[in-house]
C-alpha cells in the first residue's frame, strides 16, 4: 500500500524507516521529509502538513491508503478528522483527542476525571491571581504555558522570583496564544521515564520504556531543549513501576473511548515522573516522543505497518508487538547555540562511517539536500546517533564511538548521554 508520513524530523525518519521494512510499504511519501528520508522515501514539498485539505488531496491524488501523522500540531488542527471523514485511514487522534496536549488544562481535568495521578495544578487566565498563587506556593513549582509552544512553555522555577518571571512572559506573550491561559502545577521529585502506547477503541497496547534527556549540557545544566539523548529500556524503572505505568495507560485508553466523540487511534505518550507514592502523569502528549521515538522503534520486530493499520482501523485484537532484547542509546548532535539561536547549512560528514559499525542507525532531524546534492544541516537538532548492542554499556560506548565519526561545524552534543542509569536509583537523590 502506499503510505503518507507527515513530519520532517527525526520522529519521522524513524517511523518512516520502520514503515518502509515492511513488504506490506509499496509507495512511501513524507511530508514535507528531511535530507535521511530523502534517502528511501520521495520527500514532498508544497503540502501543508496543517490542512487537511491539502493533505487529503494529496493523499487521494497518489492513491495513498494509510497517513501518519508525526508532530502535534496538524493533530490539534483537525486534518485526521478530515482525512477518516474521506475514509483513508489514519495514525493520529482526532482533533479532540489531540487536546490531551494540545491543552495543558484540558489534560489536568481529563486526568482529574479518571483518576489518573497527576501533580496538583491551578490554571489561570489572569496574571495577577496567577503570581498570588506562585507566592503563596512557594518554590520549586512548575509553570507551563497552557497551549502548543513547540516544547519550550514549560519552566520548572527554582525560586518563586523565576516563577513570576516565567508567569509575566507567558501572559506577556512570549509563547503567543499559547501562553494566554497558564497551568501551574506542584513540582514533583524523581527521576522520568516515558512510556508510549498504541492506543485504538479503548485499548492500550504499550512500547518498550524510554528516558530522555532534556536539559542541553552535561550534569543537567542548561536550558530545557526537545532531548538531547535517550535510551531504551530503563533500569531504573522496576517491575512495580512498570505495571503500574502500564495500568495508568490502560485507564486513560479507556476513558478516551468513554468520553471523547471519536475513539482515541494513535500514539498516546505518557511522560511519567517516578515518584516516591508511585509513577505520576507529568505530562501526555498525542504523538510518537521524540527523541524517544528513535530508540523504541528500532527495538520493535513487528511489523509497524500491520500495527499502525490495526490502529487506524479500530482493530486492537490484532496488534501483536515483539520487542528485541538489545539495549539502544541514542545521542543528539545538535547546531552551536541550541536551544537558541543557530545558524544554518553547514556540511555534515562522517554519516556513512558511522552506520558502517556494528549495530548504528543515523536518523536525521534537521538537514537537507543544498543544491549541490550535498547534506546539510537546517535545523536546531541535526541527527540523532542511535546504537544497538546486547548490553547497556556497549550500546552506550557504541553510540559515541559513532558521534566521533560524524563531524559539522559547531557539533554540540551531550557527553554523559546514560550515565546516570548506569549509576542507578541513587544519581537521582
Amino acid at each position: 500500500m502506499n503510505i503518507l508520513v507527515l513530519g520532517s524530523g527525526g520522529r519521522e525518519h524513524a517511523i518512516a524507516w520502520a514503515l518502509a521494512k515492511s513488504p506490506r510499504c509499496s509507495e512511501l511519501f513524507v511530508a514535507p521529509g528531511n535530507g535521511g528520508t530523502s534517502s528511501f522515501a520521495t520527500n514532498v514539498s508544497g503540502v501543508n502538513a496543517e490542512s487537511g485539505e491539502e493533505v487529503l488531496a494529496f493523499a487521494q491524488d497518489h492513491k495513498v491508503e494509510l497517513v501518519v501523522i508525526g508532530p502535534e500540531a496538524p493533530l490539534v488542527a483537525g486534518v485526521a478528522d478530515v482525512l477518516r471523514k474521506a475514509g483513508i485511514a489514519v495514525f493520529g487522534p482526532s482533533a479532540e483527542g489531540a487536546q490531551l496536549e494540545g491543552s495543558k488544562d484540558f489534560s489536568k481535568r481529563f486526568m482529574a476525571r479518571n483518576n489518573i495521578p497527576t501533580a496538583a495544578y491551578a490554571t489561570f487566565d489572569d496574571a495577577n491571581a496567577a503570581c498570588a498563587y506562585v507566592e503563596e506556593q512557594g518554590a520549586p513549582i512548575v509553570v507551563k504555558a497552557d497551549g502548543l509552544a513547540a516544547g519550550k512553555g514549560v519552566v520548572v522555577a527554582e525560586t518563586v522570583g523565576e516563577a513570576l518571571a516565567a508567569v509575566r512572559n507567558c501572559f506577556d506573550g512570549g509563547f503567543g496564544a499559547a501562553g494566554a491561559r497558564v497551568v501551574i502545577e506542584e513540582c514533583m521529585q524523581g527521576p522520568e521515564c516515558s512510556m508510549l502506547s498504541f492506543v485504538s477503541n479503548g485499548v492500550s497496547h504499550p512500547m518498550a520504556p524510554a528516558q530522555d534527556h532534556k536539559r542541553a549540557y552535561d550534569g543537567d545544566l542548561g536550558p530545557n531543549t526537545g532531548g538531547m539523548g535517550v535510551y531504551s529500556p530503563v533500569p531504573i524503572a522496576i517491575a512495580e513501576e512498570l505495571e503500574s505505568m502500564q495500568a495508568i495507560m490502560q485507564r486513560a485508553a479507556e476513558a478516551t473511548k468513554a468520553e471523547f466523540e471519536l475513539d482515541y487511534r494513535g500514539c498516546l505518550y505518557g511522560g511519567f515522573m517516578l515518584t516516591a507514592q508511585g509513577p505520576k502523569i507529568v505530562e501526555f502528549n498525542a504523538r510518537f516522543g521524540d527523541p524517544e521515538t528513535q530508540v523504541v522503534l528500532p527495538r520493535l520486530e513487528s511489523d509497524l505497518v500491520e500495527v499502525m493499520l490495526a490502529v487506524a482501523e479500530g482493530r486492537p485484537e490484532d496488534i501483536k508487538l515483539a520487542w528485541s532484547d538489545k539495549w539502544a542509546v541514542s545521542v543528539v548532535l545538535a547546531s552551536a547555540g541550541y536551544p537558541g539561536s543557530y545558524e544554518k547549512g553547514k556540511l555534515i560528514t562522517g554519516i556513512d562511517a558511522a552506520e558502517a559499525l556494528d549495530g548504528v542507525k543515523v536518523f536525521h532531524a534537521g538537514t537537507k539536500l543544498n543544491e549541490a546534492g550535498e547534506l546539510v544541516t537546517s535545523g536546531g537538532r541535526v541527527l540523532n546517533v542511535v546504537a544497538l548492542a546486547d548490553t547497556f554499556e556497549e550500546a552506550r560506548n557504541q553510540a559515541y564511538a559513532a558521534v566521533d565519526l560524524i563531524d559539522f561545524e559547531g557539533k554540540q552534543y551531550r557527553r554523559d548521554i546514560a550515565a546516570k542509569a548506569l549509576r542507578g536509583r541513587s544519581a537521582w537523590a
